[in-house]
């Protein structure tokens, strides 16, 4: 099973929150793919939620894990299918950039793993496979 895997999904690895355990269930063992701008967004989000002698260790394990991560780059390309589809599904930027980069990793093919109410809409509606939310 291929996985993208949106920043809300990818957050939940480094910060204890509800469906932390469903995320680290559904990613062992497994690699999955993630956009460039998922970086910025896990690790903003580290640095809001975190106390600051939890940020350090976090970030570091994120480092790791994101080695090991497929990254979709956001070239014209897709920059380009982002913009389709904020169009025809109404995504937001983010979440729009997200949908092209798993688009551009395999779409349907691919199990879209996110937290994100609008985003999982959004990609329900290009007929992918969401867990998650």
């Amino acid at each position: 099973m291929r996985l993208y895997v949106d920043s809300s999904a990818l957050a939940k690895l480094f910060v204890e929150e509800p469906d932390s355990q469903t995320v680290r269930d559904l990613l062992r063992g497994k690699q999955w793919t993630a956009a460039r701008h998922a970086y910025i967004e896990v690790r903003r989000a580290l640095h809001r939620r975190l106390p600051p002698e939890r940020l350090g260790p976090a970030r570091a394990r994120f480092q790791e894990s994101w080695r090991d991560t497929e990254v979709v780059e956001l070239d014209e390309a897709t920059c380009d299918v982002a913009a389709e589809l904020a169009e025809t599904t109404g995504a937001r930027t983010l979440d729009a950039l997200h949908l092209a980069a798993a688009r551009r990793a395999g779409g349907a093919e691919l199990m879209f793993v996110t937290f994100d109410r609008r985003q999982a809409e959004a990609a329900r509606s290009l007929g992918w496979t969401v867990l998650g939310v």
